[in-house]
């Protein structure tokens, strides 16, 4: 025999699943202010760093490297933040912004290896990091272009029809 379910449960699971996404926004919303709370400190931690490199002893690769690494943290974390917006905006997660802030890592990890190796660069340690580093960005590159090929189709239409004209 076919259960239908009543007009009571039909209202029950409307009511749940209504708690359950004001639930989930409202978790979304904590992060968001974390992230928030986060760039700022960041930034206050960029702007301080930077401030007592100029005062103090001029060390530019020490500047350099601080300014670079905090920044991209902080470039990152804006990803991150944009992330949680769309997710709370569209009611769902996509992967692209997250393969972004893979790639935003990876470079960052790069630039710091290559900037701190400078002068005294040698394989055994730092070229298989950079090696591997390198296979990981070219695959979430690879990643990135095809999950917009598949989700956004269009996009690379009219590239296609404006390199024909």
């Amino acid at each position: 025999m076919l259960c239908v379910p009543t007009i009571s449960r039909r209202f029950e699971s409307r009511q749940l699943q209504s708690f359950l996404q004001t639930a989930e926004d409202g978790i979304h919303l904590v992060v968001a202010a974390f992230l928030i709370l986060l760039a700022a400190l960041l930034t206050i931690g960029v702007v301080g760093d930077v401030v007592s490199a100029i005062r103090g002893p001029y060390v530019e690769k020490a500047i350099v490297l601080s300014a670079l690494d905090n920044g991209l943290v902080l470039f990152i974390v804006a990803e991150l933040l944009h992330t949680v917006r769309l997710t709370i905006r569209n009611q769902t997660l996509d992967a692209e912004p997250f393969l972004v802030v893979g790639l935003i890592a990876g470079i960052r990890k790069v630039l710091i290896v290559t900037a701190e190796a400078g002068k005294t660069f040698n394989w055994s340690a730092q070229g298989i990091e950079l090696l591997i580093l390198a296979g990981l960005i070219l695959v979430m590159a690879v990643a990135v272009y095809t999950w917009r090929r598949s989700t956004r189709p269009q996009d690379f239409d009219s590239l296609r029809a404006a390199s024909r004209s």
